[in-house]
């Protein structure tokens, strides 16, 4: 379970005349955000996203949201509402939509775009609605209308639900910078309409509620970007993430600016740059786009090379830069510029990055060495505004760690919303609108659903202790040949260790023991190989964790001769 709540327990059954939401991620961790809401027995989801795997998680690709809450009711769904098109809030889509095909998805037209690009990797030819904000639109029992939002990706947009329940305004990731570089800012005149008509619950972005003040306007980084490029002497590398159209916008006009070519990399960037681009919303300078093999054959100080990976993903193309794996080899005198903040968990992963490619000589800079990005989320100074402006009868924060739930939750407090109708809640727990009011009535199991290759859902939590002690402890296996019939052990045992510092040498101490242990069992009873393979496990385990203060994980295997 991702977050279990074992004092709640399962929610009664819904009144009538009430809105229930369900978050099945988002709340508690930054990513896989996706919220149910459920009015007169029909559902309206908002969001449907993925979370990247931390260091403890060995080997998984993905994590979904759970299902399961809704897997039975697939056909009570009335369509999937996205805010924007960051992976964090589209990457689950596919995988819904394995499950019922013609679920309608309603969004902007950049975000559909990237969708149906997803989608097509997993041939599901989807039902799509495209919106844009001021539109209305009617998706059964829910009322829906969207508002214009500020985000790091173009055509984000917060969505107001009504039903008979009451308003509920979901702002999906948003910030208030008042010059953005497309020009379109958040909508405050339709925040405060709404607002007038009444919002009986706020659903709002927690994710910078801890940093006071506003956030930095994105033309600001323009000029630093600008500088930057004025002084690099040979190749220029700029990471980002592979759907941040504008600061791949500024990275286009600085190479521009400078004489240089810009070459993409990474399968995500060069996608979602050429859908961008294409829909009229990355304007290209003539000439500037070349492609990689290009790239090879021009001068250092006449190329760019845009790349994902500005989160330390091992198979990311920055990373493989750094570890020497990648037909761009970063050398002395390069600069790399990675042009994103850190999402809380991946730090180590993206330090490693910065290290190799200083050991690589290259010149790194980044959000703690110059103002090369700007977040895309509000500061603590917007969200009170937004709250004044709303006077929301009700709060629910959203999309953050705990921390930052209760940051937002104290902002909300402070503004004016009363104590007992700020609702604090974590992926699984239930809440009601009932009669105006908001509040928690239970919880629903919402574990993490592993992606693992071709395998969705497979990987439980025992298999990853076992990846991680695999990886942190090493391995050993032990091989015996025994006679049932005289209780002896005719060969072995035989211990072979991997990740291990010690030679297999050391074992030969333990050997007599395990005869011993083997054939006191036989005596005892023991007739089966798994209870001798059991035997064989407790005393190796014993000994190697006495003897080399080590927990690896050990197979014991026994042959009946």
């Amino acid at each position: 379970m991702s977050h279990p709540h074992p004092e709640l327990p399962l929610p009664p059954a819904l009144p009538a005349g009430g809105l229930r939401v369900v978050a099945l991620g988002g709340l508690g961790e930054v990513g896989r955000n996706m919220a149910v809401l459920e009015y007169d027995g029909r559902l309206l989801v908002v969001d449907c996203g993925v979370l990247f795997p931390e260091d403890h998680q060995p080997g998984v690709d993905l994590i979904l949201p759970d299902f399961e809450y809704i897997k039975d009711r697939l056909d009570d769904i009335e369509a999937v509402v996205l805010t924007h098109g960051h992976e964090d809030h589209i990457g689950a889509v596919p995988y819904l939509l394995r499950l019922r095909r013609d679920i309608p998805l309603v969004g902007s037209r950049l975000t559909l775009a990237f969708v149906d690009a997803k989608l097509k990797e997993h041939r599901i030819r989807p039902v799509m609605r495209p919106v844009a904000e001021g539109d209305t639109l009617q998706l059964g029992v829910f009322s829906t209308e969207f508002v214009a939002v500020n985000h790091s990706i173009p055509d984000a947009l917060a969505v107001a639900i009504t039903t008979g329940a009451g308003t509920v305004l979901h702002t999906g990731d948003f910030k208030m910078d008042q010059l953005p570089l497309d020009g379109r800012v958040t909508d405050l005149r339709a925040f405060a309409r709404l607002g007038e008509r009444g919002v009986d619950l706020f659903m709002v972005d927690s994710t910078n509620a801890e940093v006071p003040g506003f956030v930095t306007n994105e033309v600001e980084i323009g000029p630093v970007l600008d500088n930057i490029f004025a002084q690099a002497e040979r190749r220029i590398i700029v990471a980002s993430f592979a759907s941040h159209v504008h600061r791949v916008q500024q990275v286009l006009n600085a190479a521009y600016a400078h004489g240089r070519k810009v070459a993409l990399v990474g399968r995500s960037m060069v996608r979602n740059m050429g859908i961008a681009a294409e829909l009229g919303y990355l304007d290209v300078p003539p000439g500037v786009l070349i492609d990689l093999k290009q790239a090879a054959d021009l001068p250092d100080d006449r190329v760019v090379y845009m790349s994902t990976g500005s989160q330390g993903e091992p198979m990311a193309a920055l990373s493989r830069m750094a570890n020497g794996d990648h037909k761009v080899a970063v050398g002395r005198g390069d600069t790399v510029i990675l042009a994103s903040s850190l999402i809380p968990g991946n730090e180590n992963s993206v330090f490693r990055v910065i290290n190799g490619l200083t050991r690589l000589g290259a010149r790194v800079v980044h959000s703690g060495n110059a103002k090369v990005h700007v977040s895309g989320h509000a500061s603590a100074g917007e969200l009170l505004y937004c709250y004044n402006i709303l006077r929301p009868r009700n709060v629910m924060p959203v999309h953050g760690e705990v921390r930052h739930l209760v940051a937002n939750a104290a902002l909300a407090v402070r503004t004016g919303v009363p104590a007992d109708r700020v609702v604090l809640a974590e992926d699984g727990v239930v809440v009601d609108l009932v009669d105006g009011k908001a509040s928690v009535v239970g919880a629903v199991p919402c574990g993490y659903v592993y992606v693992d290759g071709s395998s969705v859902g497979e990987v439980t939590e025992a298999e990853l202790k076992d990846r991680r002690i695999l990886g942190e402890e090493g391995f050993i296996s032990v091989f015996a040949v025994v006679d049932s019939a005289t209780g002896k052990v005719l060969a072995g045992p035989q211990i072979l260790a991997r990740g291990m510092a010690e030679d297999d040498a050391v074992f030969e101490e333990i050997q007599p023991d395990v005869v011993r242990a083997l054939e006191d069992a036989i005596a005892g009873g023991a007739t089966d190989t798994y209870q001798m393979q059991q035997v064989m496990r407790r005393v190796v385990g014993q000994w190697v964790n006495r003897r080399l203060r080590r927990r690896p994980m050990i197979v014991p295997v026994v042959v009946e001769a």
